[in-house]
């Protein structure tokens, strides 16, 4: 079984489509709020497709070259998880054509795009559910949802299926057939307008023999679309060959905020939980993993931290360190603050001058150093506790290797020849980060770390190799 190859150089980039850009306003629904407003779950900002065109070149400039947007498809809130036509561009954000100048405007500047497969739900407003509301017994669709009797009623609880319990979002039968044509069509038809590949919403609430038929269908068409999977837990069981490609890894998010963030594992419990996790993954799927500290059902990365910059940075460097391909979601990469949902899901500010300029130039140079190192995007991986507040993440082809190092510690001086696993060489190149080992001191291993601070080494032979 194999990956596509074109994800070993990707770095996506997350959008919430709704409150990334507001371009076109004679699009926005009513009662639209201003774009500052602070995001709820009911309200709309009146991000659209156009807003997104207009600044794809901000994602060009981070390095992104994947976008991954979460549902675009007409639905009746501001995060469409409540589909109502699979077929149809949701008004608010545009139509067909709005699309297809995206994709266009995105493949020119060699930026993929991922679209979200919600097939396990949909909205009470989609057409068949309406149907079936209406029709009842004779409705052509009432066996389409898991209806427990009639009439329909959503109180004191629905009477039907749903996804967690939300009324608003009743769950498809995907063991009938004609749901499964229905859809595996929708999987092809957004291929068709041009898609480079599926994140799959909530697949586990989905049986397995679905998923099997839908990588069929998917790479049917072209092996080269990717399949990811939202996983919140053991990623294992899905990464057999027969489903989909990599997983989206909150196993390894909560790890590296539980040192960066949380504190409350030291150097030598991450390392080992990193690197036992990694074992147990299949290697054809490891550089499929959708490495993410933050997303639209997270807190935001600074807030995690407390609002802290430099335990932030410690993070995006493990992030981008690790095995997998890394993504930052919207925001994140210019200092966005937020709670969990809806905190997380507030408008994107274009006003440069209240970005955070460090980490947005900390993440464009991990972004580069990522794309100009081959051990950094094809080398194996060993992760190394030099002491309880100092990881090293070892990347290692044959001829090279790179050496990251997260210190969260008040400073800290490694002698990187008591590393048994680093390569021995008198001459190492700073990629980001620090100074060379051996300046100011008469040990030429001597690596100095300051507070909080990071440091990716490369020997000579890997420096900008590709």
């Amino acid at each position: 079984m194999t990956t596509p190859d074109w994800l070993t150089d990707a770095i996506f980039y997350q959008i919430f489509p709704e409150r990334y850009a507001n371009a076109r306003h004679d699009l926005d629904p009513e009662d639209t709020q201003p774009w500052d407003s602070p995001p709820t779950r009911e309200n709309f900002l009146g991000g659209d497709i156009e807003g997104i065109i207009q600044n794809l070149d901000h994602i060009t400039e981070l390095g992104a070259n994947t976008l991954y947007m979460t549902p675009i498809f007409k639905a009746e809130s501001n995060h469409r998880y409540d589909t109502t036509d699979y077929f149809a561009i949701d008004p608010s954000l545009g139509d067909l054509n709005d699309f297809h100048r995206l994709v266009e405007a995105a493949h020119d500047r060699g930026i993929r795009i991922v679209l979200d497969a919600v097939l396990n739900h949909c909205g009470t407003g989609h057409w068949a559910f309406k149907d079936a509301v209406a029709n009842k017994e004779d409705s052509d669709y009432v066996n389409w949802f898991f209806i427990e009797d009639f009439p329909v009623t959503q109180s004191p609880r629905p009477n039907y299926r749903t996804c967690s319990g939300y009324a608003g979002m009743p769950k498809w039968n995907t063991y009938n057939p004609a749901v499964r044509r229905h859809h595996f069509d929708v999987a092809k038809y957004w291929i068709e307008q041009g898609i480079d590949g599926w994140r799959l919403d909530v697949p586990f609430f989905i049986p397995m023999p679905f998923w099997r038929r839908f990588r069929e269908v998917v790479k049917g068409i072209d092996n080269d679309l990717y399949i990811v999977a939202e996983e919140w837990l053991d990623p294992v069981k899905w990464l057999h060959g027969d489903t989909v490609d990599g997983t989206m890894n909150y196993v390894l998010r909560d790890l590296i905020l539980r040192f960066t963030a949380d504190l409350d594992i030291n150097a030598y419990f991450f390392a080992d939980k990193v690197n036992r996790f990694q074992a147990r993954l299949p290697e054809g799927h490891r550089r499929a993993m959708l490495n993410l500290l933050g997303s639209h059902d997270t807190e935001r990365v600074l807030t995690r931290h407390d609002g802290h910059r430099d335990q932030t940075l410690l993070a995006f460097t493990l992030l981008f360190a690790l095995e997998g391909i890394p993504m930052v979601y919207y925001g994140d990469e210019v200092g966005v603050a937020g709670d969990n949902d809806p905190g997380c899901r507030a408008a994107m500010p274009w006003d440069r001058a209240s970005w955070d300029q460090v980490i947005l130039d900390h993440i464009s140079s991990l972004v580069s150093v990522r794309k100009n190192t081959q051990p950094l995007r094809t080398g194996t991986q060993k992760v190394v506790a030099v002491d309880s507040d100092t990881v090293v993440v070892l990347r290692t082809l044959p001829d090279s290797q790179v050496a990251v190092f997260a210190h969260r510690g008040q400073g800290v001086t490694v002698d990187l020849g008591k590393i048994p696993e680093i390569a021995t060489t008198p001459h190492w190149n700073v990629l980001l980060g620090g100074s060379k080992p051996g300046q100011s001191t008469s040990n030429p291993n001597a690596l100095k770390l300051g507070a909080k601070s990071v440091s990716i080494l490369s020997t000579p032979t890997s420096k900008g190799a590709s």
